[in-house]
């Protein structure tokens, strides 16, 4: 690499003695004189080489200069290359879009509407209904004021309100909807409230007679969510229903019995 930014540098400084062959022919050489048995040969280069020792490495043809600009770019673009190869493949991040985040979240089955503000007034009373919802590959049974931990939910942080579109089932007490395989207009609310990291598991793998023992931990990322409202079903009423009463028991007369 050196060597040949060295040698493209003198063939753009240093001026060529010979850019055709009959000036190369019209060169002389002084004579070749013989030495005594016991000295090596010696030859006495021209003049005009002796500035040259390594003149078949240089070029005057344009063709050749550009071959070597090639070659250099084409290394250059290696290097790069290997600068990129050493950037670690976990801070390669995907870049979503807006329609890509949305698509990903309705394949999972959960859609965001947006940060839970202090005005609404989410959380509600219990209500005899309950819902079986999907979400990822996992079913719950869900009804309100419930919490459940699911896998960890992208493009959601806490106190982001969801819908949960993926309903399997609705019932209550006077009807049971069963979707074929969603049912239709139906959704649940929830709210983010966590994200977490479940208990640690740990994976111990061994093959006998073969020294191989490996030892490893996973913690899984986890996220709690509170089901606000289920919508999609009759509701029936709630009313509040006293108690009877119980029966007043009866005094047992005690009767003298005479012997």
């Amino acid at each position: 690499m050196a060597s040949r930014r060295c040698l493209r540098t003198l063939t753009k400084t240093t001026p060529f003695l010979f850019r055709n062959l009959s000036s190369l022919r019209s060169l002389t050489l002084p004579p070749f004189h013989l030495a005594k048995a016991s000295s090596p040969v010696s030859t006495t280069p021209a003049s005009a080489f002796a500035q040259w020792p390594q003149l078949r490495y240089l070029s005057s043809d344009k063709q050749d200069d550009h071959s070597d600009e090639e070659d250099y770019s084409e290394e250059e673009d290696y290097e790069d290359d290997d600068d990129d190869d050493d950037v670690p493949v976990s801070s390669r991040k995907k870049v979503y879009t807006a329609e890509e985040k949305e698509a990903e979240a309705e394949s999972i089955g959960y859609r965001v509407i947006g940060p839970l503000s202090k005005d609404n007034d989410a959380f509600k009373p219990y209500e005899p209904v309950f819902a079986v919802v999907q979400v990822g590959s996992h079913q719950f049974k869900v009804s309100n004021g419930d919490s459940i931990f699911t896998e960890r939910l992208k493009f959601c942080e806490v106190n982001d309100r969801l819908i949960l579109n993926k309903v399997l089932l609705l019932g209550s007490a006077s009807q049971t909807i069963i979707g074929r395989p969603i049912v239709p207009d139906a959704a649940v609310h929830a709210v983010v409230e966590e994200h977490a990291l479940d208990a640690k598991v740990i994976i111990f793998k061994k093959k006998r007679r073969k020294n191989y023992r490996r030892t490893k931990g996973h913690r899984q990322e986890l996220t709690k969510l509170r089901i606000t409202d289920i919508q999609g079903i009759e509701k029936p009423q709630v009313g509040l229903t006293e108690k009877p009463s119980k029966p007043a028991k009866k005094e047992q007369k005690k009767v003298a019995v005479s012997a």
